[in-house]
């Protein structure tokens, strides 16, 4: 008897430079254009999104298709001599009006478009991905900055605690 998909995710890969590097203002379920060794691949080993980013191309007009570059998922061991390259662009299966809002904010209004984590849904791969705005140095710096101070405060909360119940 065949097992029930369950609706839970199962986690493949997430961008940790993503976060750290833009501000993200929108995020996007999307599919994602596989080949079967890179599915096996997936299910095997982590991919690498950490410099990946997402291109939109086509016209206005007329059909705009977004592609996922610079995704680096490595070949699958048992794989033979058709196996995929690891670093092609993959196709992502998304909604025209959301291509074309992705479209619009990264030509318009100079964003920036990343993906953000990769996973597992009901047996299909799928990636979320983010639209953002890249952060200056002192953006970032003011980030650890409350990172650490909220650190402290919560060691600080906890200490507090601690001494309450002696």
């Amino acid at each position: 008897m065949a097992k029930p998909k369950s609706d839970a995710e199962k986690l493949i890969a997430t961008n940790p430079n993503a976060r750290a590097n833009y501000f993200i203002d929108e995020v996007v379920e999307a599919g994602i254009v596989l080949t079967g060794t890179e599915v096996k691949s997936l299910r095997n080993a982590s991919p690498n999104l950490r410099d990946s980013f997402v291109e939109v191309t086509g016209q206005l007009g007329k059909k705009l298709e977004a592609f996922l570059m610079n995704t680096h998922i490595a070949p699958y061991t048992h794989g033979n001599i058709w196996n995929h390259t690891p670093t092609r662009k993959r196709k992502l299966l998304l909604h025209r009006h959301q291509i074309e809002r992705l479209y619009g904010a990264s030509v318009r209004d100079g964003m920036t478009i990343v993906p953000l984590r990769m996973y597992f849904k009901k047996g299909l791969a799928k990636i979320e991905i983010g639209l953002g705005k890249g952060k200056k140095k002192g953006d970032k710096r003011a980030d650890v900055k409350k990172k650490t101070a909220d650190r402290e405060i919560a060691k600080a909360m906890k200490q507090n605690q601690t001494r309450g119940k002696r």
